[in-house]
């Protein structure tokens, strides 16, 4: 008998099972192949790099040679290797191949879980526990390139050590960044830079909140590891009224719900209130048993510190009032606040 077969969307649509295995097989073993394949080919040209760094300091320590050829040597190499080899040998290029074995002296510390164009933006950090802050994160979070350059001009690293002490700076460099509390979770300020409200003389928190929504993906970056969004204006119906969360998330690995609430202006003590409301509600109608208690952050343009510690006192809830800004912030200020952080704590 012969089997009717009919193609969809230019596959071929059959109920013989044996044959749709064979195709999944098949096309299983291409999937994995090209991903072997672009690890090895990520590897080789990362060793490469690395090769070339290494003989370009092998070469500068040359003694009576490193004289003739002097500061001149990468604009000369980059010259001749573009005149044999093509693009790829950038002046900038060769610089950084060339710090990235004076950075990493030992092939093996070189991670191949990241690109040479990872490696390339890794660089451009002065600081060397800076630098390998985003090499742990890098790692951890699966960043594309374009993600780490948005963590890096966000100044993450310097926003994340000034809410430390020296140890726990260190332990950033060494670890990354652990999410263990409610506490580790939050940052002040958080930098939503992308949501194009800057552009705007006023906006409304409707506005705000659209924007963070629009872009989700930007705003999961920001908020860090573990966040899920759940929906937005979440309606928490009590007695007669009808309040609204403004956003609602669930932490994968808290195993606790987040709520956000968003100030356009100053946060006010009442907000607080409100959000302790937002809270109790939670675990009392929402949480399961196995959850642990929500977290709620009410996020505004300003804050006023004392007022915000008179607010919070005697609240039983983990509840967090913190600042967002739609610009990104100055990196050079915060870095010399975690210098004067990192000085002091050595008196």
């Amino acid at each position: 008998m012969k089997q009717d077969l009919t193609t969809t969307n230019g596959f071929l649509q059959t109920d013989d099972s044996e044959y749709m295995r064979l195709v999944s097989l098949i096309s299983g073993l291409w999937e994995k192949a090209r991903e072997k394949a672009a690890l090895a080919i990520n590897t080789e040209l990362l060793d490469a790099n690395w090769q070339t760094g290494r003989y370009i300091v092998e070469f500068e320590q040359g003694g009576k040679t490193k004289a003739r050829y002097g500061e001149q040597l990468i604009t000369n190499l980059a010259k001749d290797l573009t005149h044999l080899k093509g693009r790829g040998f950038s002046r900038s290029n060769l610089i950084y191949m060339r710090k990235l074995y004076l950075t990493f002296p030992k092939s093996e510390t070189l991670s191949h879980q990241l690109t040479w164009s990872h490696y390339f933006e890794l660089l451009k950090c002065d600081d060397e526990l800076e630098m390998h802050f985003y090499m742990k994160e890098c790692i951890k979070e699966g960043w594309r390139v374009r993600e780490l350059k948005r963590q890096i001009n966000s100044s993450l690293y310097q926003r994340l050590a000034l809410s430390t002490d020296k140890a726990g700076v260190l332990a950033l460099a060494n670890e990354g960044h652990q999410v263990l509390s409610a506490s580790d979770i939050i940052r002040d300020p958080y930098v939503l830079e992308f949501t194009g409200l800057p552009l705007k003389k006023r906006y409304k928190e409707t506005d705000l909140e659209k924007a963070l929504k629009a872009n989700m993906e930007k705003f999961l970056l920001e908020l860090g590891r573990g966040f899920a969004f759940i929906g937005r204006q979440y309606i928490i119906p009590i007695g007669a009224k009808r309040f609204k969360v403004d956003l609602v998330f669930y932490h994968a690995i808290l195993k606790c719900y987040v709520l956000i609430d968003l100030k356009r202006a100053e946060i006010r003590h009442s907000d607080i209130g409100q959000m302790n409301l937002y809270l109790n509600y939670f675990k009392n109608e929402i949480c399961q048993p196995d959850d642990y208690p929500p977290i709620g952050i009410v996020l505004g343009a300003k804050k006023d510190e004392l007022l915000m510690e008179y607010a919070l006192q005697g609240i039983d809830n983990q509840l967090f009032a913190a600042r967002y800004q739609l610009y990104l912030p100055n990196r050079d200020e915060l870095q010399s606040q975690l210098d004067k952080l990192l000085d002091n704590s050595k008196e």
